[in-house]
């Protein structure tokens, strides 16, 4: 598919508009990444408003990017211990005494 006959969203940072192409269906993720990005870039304009727009999208980058690098690392984390978890749960289901018949020890089913 051709540039030209991509779908296109208009979407707005630091009051600049842009129109950008992506893939069909998918306007809407880069409509919810555009005010996401237009968030951070506004809040670090309101901290410094004498840098220019290069630099604050760069500086927005950064911190979107360690924001997203500490998610994974946390859900790393997350992972390993369900894992450990789970580890101990089949280790302690291997060391359990097997069940009993229903009844108890000794008895028959139905008699009593």
């Amino acid at each position: 598919m051709s540039d030209a006959t991509r779908p296109t969203a208009e979407i707005t940072l630091l009051g600049r508009s842009y129109v950008i192409a992506c893939a069909p269906g998918e306007e809407p993720k880069l409509e919810r990444a555009a005010r996401y990005l237009d968030r951070a870039m506004t809040g670090i304009h309101a901290q410094n408003n004498l840098l220019g727009s290069e630099r604050i999208a760069i500086m927005a980058a950064l911190n979107i990017t360690h924001e997203l690098l500490e998610t994974l690392e946390q859900q790393r984390d997350g992972e390993r211990s369900l894992d450990a978890l789970s580890e101990r749960l089949e280790r302690a289901l291997a060391d359990a005494p097997s069940a009993e018949p229903a009844g108890g020890p000794g008895l028959s089913p139905g008699k009593p």
